[in-house]
């Protein structure tokens, strides 16, 4: 099977914490606020700014909800301690009860776990706005290639430090900081419902899925063509394309028609 091309981890790592320095300079902020999922973009995303701007000018913020897995609450918090970062921990159940409460509308998962990712984004940038902070995103490549992310949720943000990484990519690069083998090999979830798990959202595994984007949106492959390199059904090659259509709308300015001059 096809494999991405091999990255320079070192210059990788240089380069994201380089730019992270710049874009807080850029804004003359005080520093960078992030949210701590106890997932492994976030812990990455997480070290790279304390080594930009240094443990004392990150704030991190856990915000567990009932479908939370524990302990992903226990490593958000473990890993602020472990950075010496300043932190809070704001259960989110209370805020989304009120919401569901006022708007008495039916539960459906999807919209109550895009507004669990809102919600917790505006905590973000309450406390960012107070402390003269920039919120930092942590959106990978593949996932923000396939929209796997909430419109004004965690695609929410400032800056997107890894967001030219594949997962894969930020597997590689989380080992290469040391980052605990417990977080690494966790499988990747946003917990936004019960039992959740990004591959089986997603439909597959993040190593296939990052060799059809590789593909697909820089080699400029077809369909037929990846399917065929790949080894595998054509269908999961659409399905992925067809995602990366539909979600492109995330990714974008809000568009406006134009006017008419007489």
């Amino acid at each position: 099977m096809s494999e991405l091309p091999k990255i320079d981890l070192e210059k990788t790592k240089s380069n994201i914490v380089e730019f992270i320095k710049s874009k807080v300079n850029e804004a003359r902020s005080d520093g960078i606020a992030i949210g701590l999922s106890g997932g492994i973009d976030s812990t990455l995303v997480a070290y790279l700014a304390c080594e930009a701007v240094g443990h004392d000018n990150v704030f991190g913020i856990v915000m567990p909800s009932s479908t939370t897995p524990a302990e992903d609450k226990i490593h958000g918090i473990e890993i602020a301690q472990n950075l010496g970062i300043d932190y809070r921990e704001i259960a989110i159940d209370s805020i989304l009860n009120e919401y569901l409460s006022v708007t008495q509308l039916d539960n459906n998962d999807l919209a109550i776990g895009n507004l669990k990712a809102r919600i917790r984004m505006s905590v973000l940038y309450y406390y960012a706005n107070f402390k003269n902070y920039l919120v930092i995103g942590t959106g990978n490549k593949s996932e923000i290639l396939i929209g796997y992310f909430t419109k004004h949720g965690d695609g929410a943000c400032d800056m997107e430090p890894i967001g030219d990484l594949y997962k894969s990519e930020v597997f590689k690069l989380s080992k290469h900081l040391g980052i605990s083998k417990e977080i690494v090999e966790k499988p990747p979830r946003a917990g936004l419902w019960d039992n959740q798990t990004d591959e089986d959202e997603i439909g597959m595994s993040y190593d296939l899925l990052d060799k059809i984007l590789y593909l697909f949106s820089e080699k400029d492959m077809k369909n037929v063509e990846i399917a065929e390199k790949l080894d595998i059904s054509v269908n999961d090659v659409d399905m992925i394309i067809s995602k990366i259509k539909r979600s492109a709308h995330k990714s974008k300015v809000p568009e406006s028609p134009q006017k008419t001059i007489l």
